[in-house]
């Protein structure tokens, strides 16, 4: 499962990390995908506070346009982590001259017994 919590601040990621948590068995998957630098944090410590692993960490390489309040979905199983691949998405003007994009991240924890 995919928690999707681009744009949205602590401690909603860990929040929402929580609430997919509740609906997945041991052994299950979740990855977070946050633009709060917070969560790198925030995440491992709730997954070792609760018996969960972190598999993995990754900075996405082109974050998804961000959408507003955050969504958990599954994640198609043909699709490894984001960020292994770029894709064009042609340039747009956005009004925000010289505006850095928001690093994205990636964190995947097993959930444990």
């Amino acid at each position: 499962m995919i928690v999707d919590a681009r744009g949205l601040r602590c401690p909603i990621p860990v929040i929402r990390l929580a609430k997919a948590a509740s609906t997945l068995s041991p052994g299950d998957l979740v990855t977070v995908w946050s633009t709060d630098p917070a969560a790198e944090h925030d995440v491992p410590a709730w997954a070792r506070m609760r018996g969960h692993t972190v598999v993995g960490s990754t900075v996405l390489d082109e974050p998804e346009e961000l959408d507003e309040g955050g969504t958990a979905r599954s994640a198609r199983a043909d699709v490894g982590l984001p960020g292994n691949t770029r894709s064009d998405h042609g340039s747009r003007d956005t009004g925000a001259a010289d505006a850095p994009a928001p690093v994205a991240t990636a964190i995947t924890v097993r959930l444990g017994g």
